[in-house]
């Protein structure tokens, strides 16, 4: 602060706080702006990327492969519907699986995405606020500081014996 600034220039307490912005609950508003559509991707991106879903597949995959060796070791050629090394029909419904997964993934990463940025815009507007808020407040104390030397002085000058 400028040595010949008073404290009649800076703004005043209420004059601060009322340039204050409301905080925003950004993860509310951006949980009320999803279509269903969008509720369910994000949900399907939540839960895909998961270990319990990755059991379910590796436990789907072990059953799977283990029905058909086990038919076809029994002889129970009517319970075969796969051939165990060759899992066609297990390739082709893992596909269907991916093919449909992956674009629903991919739409739940993009809103999350937008969630980050919107995170990242509000932690931004919170930070300058701050910013300004602590100039504030050191100008303050640099003016009080001045207004304190300037009072002790007086009161030095003051408790002089006088000549």
């Amino acid at each position: 602060m400028a040595a010949n600034q008073t404290p009649a220039a800076l703004p005043s307490v209420p004059e601060i706080l009322s340039q204050r912005t409301p905080r925003k609950r950004v993860n509310e508003q951006h949980a009320e702006s999803f279509s269903p559509m969008e509720r369910a991707a994000l949900w399907i991106t939540v839960h895909v990327g998961t270990m319990g879903f990755f059991i379910l597949i590796a436990v789907w995959t072990v059953v799977w492969l283990c029905w058909n060796l086990l038919a076809q070791m029994r002889g129970w050629t009517g319970m075969i519907f796969d051939q165990p090394w060759s899992f066609l029909i297990w390739l082709f419904i893992s596909n269907l699986l991916q093919i449909h997964l992956m674009p629903l993934i991919m739409v739940g990463q993009n809103l999350q995405a937008r969630h980050s940025e919107l995170r990242a815009d509000h932690a931004y507007d919170v930070t300058v606020q701050n910013e300004y808020e602590t100039e504030m407040i050191l100008r303050y104390l640099q003016t009080i500081c001045e207004d304190l030397e300037k009072l002790s002085e007086r009161v030095a000058a003051l408790e002089k014996p006088a000549p």
